[in-house]
């Protein structure tokens, strides 16, 4: 099983907010997932970021691969900083 770590949209039409969730390639961007790992909200300024460092953490190391999105919101977190540095020492 390929496990992704990826935006999946909630709220409102037209006010979206997202969980940032790790999930099975193969289901659907709204379906199934397997955990919850952070959430993000664009339409507050600035844009409102919660990663679960530790939970992002054990994804990454077990294989998961972040969305082009999901990558850009780890490196501003600081959370995919922390798994690049662990990568080189480990």
């Amino acid at each position: 099983m390929a496990v992704r770590l990826r935006l999946m949209r909630m709220g409102k039409k037209k006010q979206p907010t997202y969980r940032i969730v790790a999930a099975d390639s193969r289901s659907p961007r709204d379906g199934r997932f397997i955990e919850i790992v952070g959430t993000y909200d664009p339409r507050q300024e600035p844009s409102l970021i919660n990663v679960d460092q530790e939970k992002a953490l054990h994804w990454l190391r077990h294989g998961a691969q972040p969305t082009e999105r999901v990558q850009k919101l780890l490196q501003i977190s600081g959370t995919w900083d922390e798994f690049q540095s662990s990568k080189r020492a480990g």
